[in-house]
């Protein structure tokens, strides 16, 4: 393998993580909009339907056109795609309140 090929490979690879991680923003970007505007909507259960065959249609194709048949492009791009994951969830945790627990409203019920 000679260094053009090499640099090409990992450029590759750079780039289906990267696709991964718009991929799995968008995924879970969506579904976090979906739950905080499914309330307002008069029927939440096909809101929540509709927002997922969609989120999973663009999720599935992405993976699809991203992997091009190569399994390391496939995992790199799932990679990238638990990063947002974790990046969504922390960006919309809800904000902590004076004693550092979460603010009234985002509590579970007892």
């Amino acid at each position: 393998m000679n260094k053009g090929t090499a640099m090409r490979e990992a450029l590759t690879l750079t780039s289906a993580w990267l696709a991964g991680a718009v991929l799995g923003t968008v995924f879970f970007a969506g579904l976090w909009w979906t739950v905080r505007t499914y309330a307002s909507s008069g029927r939440p259960a096909l809101w929540f339907a509709g927002s997922l065959l969609l989120r999973m249609g663009i999720a599935l194709g992405g993976f699809y056109f991203v992997s091009a048949g190569d399994w390391k492009r496939l995992v790199l791009c799932l990679a990238g795609f638990v990063m947002a994951r974790v990046t969504v969830t922390w960006a919309t945790r809800p904000s902590a309140g004076p004693e550092g627990r979460p603010a009234q409203g985002a509590s579970h019920a007892p």
